[in-house]
């Protein structure tokens, strides 16, 4: 992609930028629900998270785009088992690829030659290239549009809180622990800041049901994420357990809602996607509606 140069007037006199924002409005117009899933500290498992909420928007028959802006770190092809995916059709346009008949997905992961080079880019060219994700990306009609942001409150996710006008809100992961608490606080001013509703709050590794004995055990403690809600005046959308099923799952490409449906994982994140569906009239979430199916449209 060249690197963004000075912006000038076209025949008509008007700037490529009022040209971008307008194709930018016109395919968000086709979304109906826009949600940016931020945490301000890494490691909290939110592309996890992302890639979970699609999957069970899907499945609750919900027509849903997922977008990964994170650029120098694109986890979501490896969640969804999408690496070396290649973007259908011809190079001028940009089709997202398909998980299944409900989901498609975009990433910077699927415009790599080789996953293991590192994408070397300031600001300009982040924003130049979340901005042609925006305007050129041909989802059609979704429900909803599910945005991976990288952790923080730099580059990537100000961009997109500025270039989609109208968006539900974020959705902001955190673990227990006070050491993520504090990074996460700022996300939450980071939305008030850039005038972003806040959906809710998610606390992810919330305690570890022991296999053997039942026990649960609050390695990272709990409850944290629960009280920051509380603290900052926004809602609480509930807690996603350590579950070692969730790593194996991601590590094979298949998200924890389609391979481990009925576990108490799965049932933690239909409950939480209940909450985001209550303002939209959902319907519960079915158990085990969220298979994998390589030949959907990817139109």
């Amino acid at each position: 992609m060249e690197s963004p140069g000075p912006q000038s007037a076209n025949a008509h006199g008007q700037k490529p930028a009022d040209e971008m924002s307008e194709r930018i409005a016109s395919r968000m117009q086709l979304i109906a629900h826009k949600i940016m899933v931020l945490s301000g500290k890494g490691g909290v498992g939110k592309s996890t998270v992302a890639a979970n909420l699609a999957v069970c928007l899907a499945g609750a028959g919900r027509r849903t785009g997922l977008l990964d802006i994170d650029i120098h770190g694109p986890s979501i092809p490896k969640l969804l088992g999408l690496e070396g995916a290649l973007l259908p059709g011809p190079a001028e346009m940009m089709l997202p690829v398909s998980f299944n008949a409900n989901l498609k997905v975009m990433s910077i992961g699927f415009l790599l030659p080789d996953d293991r080079e590192a994408v070397i880019w300031r600001g300009p060219m982040k924003h130049k290239l979340i901005s042609e994700f925006l305007a050129r990306v041909e989802w059609g009609e979704l429900d909803y549009l599910v945005v991976d942001s990288p952790p923080g409150t730099g580059d990537e996710p100000l961009s997109i809180a500025q270039l989609v006008h109208g968006a539900d809100g974020a959705i902001v992961v955190t673990t227990p622990q006070e050491v993520a608490l504090s990074d996460v606080r700022k996300s939450i001013s980071f939305c008030h800041r850039v005038g972003l509703p806040v959906i809710g709050v998610i606390e992810n590794m919330s305690g570890f049901v022991c296999p053997e004995c039942g026990a649960r055990i609050a390695i990272f403690k709990e409850g944290g994420g629960e009280r920051l809600a509380r603290e900052m005046g926004v809602p609480f959308l509930g807690k996603i357990p350590i579950d070692p099923q969730i790593v194996e799952a991601s590590d094979a490409g298949k998200p924890n809602l389609a391979s481990h449906a009925g576990g108490e994982t799965a049932r933690a994140f239909r409950a939480v996607i209940e909450r985001i569906l209550e303002g939209g009239g959902g319907a519960p979430v079915p158990e085990g509606a969220v298979a994998r199916d390589t030949k959907g449209d990817s139109r």
